[in-house]
């Protein structure tokens, strides 16, 4: 039987749905705990591996399985570059998205202290920030692009995420593809040999967009995508090619 790995908790909002899909079309799903140490065996015996969490036991499974040509959903370059805040913005630009300008050397006007990977938290109070983020956000409206391949063609969707909870409104809500910005975002999946793929967007004073930040791991929560996702793992098998 073919044989998928999550490393993730066994009840994840989303990889559990997309798992038990999977099961029930014939595979063999096991859930990789990374709370517990992640053995190089268990990464032998899989025909694919996915990553759900961002984290150091993941991190290692993903380098071991690329080692060992053991196909990934992302891989251990795309996790962790799409991870890295600066490298993220770095390929944002490269691909012709506009993004937000960087500086190391303090605070200035106008820059925002920003966390250099997505595990970590925005610094706050005495801690020391590695760089400062250009703010451009002029709406308290994120517009996050949510992407995966599915082996024959990229699907996106795309939501409006309210940043301020003193907005009245959802706080999550489906909103219209920009045609352009969803041709940038498959342009990175396409790059990274990744499968999948969150980008955050914003609109500046001009009213065009500003390319955030990367997610690495995205959840897909409220895009109503888990069959999508579900082809993608799947078509990394043989029983799903």
């Amino acid at each position: 039987m073919v044989s998928i790995g999550f490393v993730c908790e066994p009840d994840h909002p989303t990889f559990w749905p997309v798992a038990e899909r999977l099961a029930a079309r014939g595979f063999d799903i096991e859930f990789l705990r990374p709370t517990d140490p992640i053995c190089r065996a268990d990464v032998d015996g899989l025909e694919a591996l996915v990553n759900g969490v961002l984290h150091p036991e993941s991190f290692g499974a993903l380098r071991y399985a690329d080692q060992r040509d053991v196909p990934t959903w992302n891989g251990f370059l795309s996790t962790t570059a799409f991870a890295s805040r600066v490298v993220a913005l770095d390929a944002l630009d490269a691909i012709g998205c506009r993004v937000p300008d960087v500086h190391f050397d303090g605070p200035k006007t106008g820059f925002e202290a920003a966390s250099p990977f997505a595990w970590r938290r925005r610094p706050t109070g005495r801690q020391r920030p590695s760089f400062y983020v250009e703010s451009v956000r002029t709406e308290p409206v994120d517009h996050r692009y949510y992407a995966v391949d599915d082996g024959r063609e990229t699907h996106v969707r795309a939501l409006a995420i309210r940043t301020s909870i003193s907005d009245t409104g959802d706080p999550v809500s489906q909103t219209d593809v920009d045609v352009m910005l969803a041709t940038r975002v498959r342009e990175l999946l396409e790059r990274f040999g990744a499968r999948a793929v969150g980008v955050d967007f914003t609109r500046g004073e001009d009213g065009e967009f500003y390319a955030l930040r990367t997610t690495p791991v995205p959840t897909f929560a409220g895009t109503d995508m888990g069959r999508r996702v579900a082809d993608s793992v799947a078509s990394l098998t043989t029983l799903g090619a």
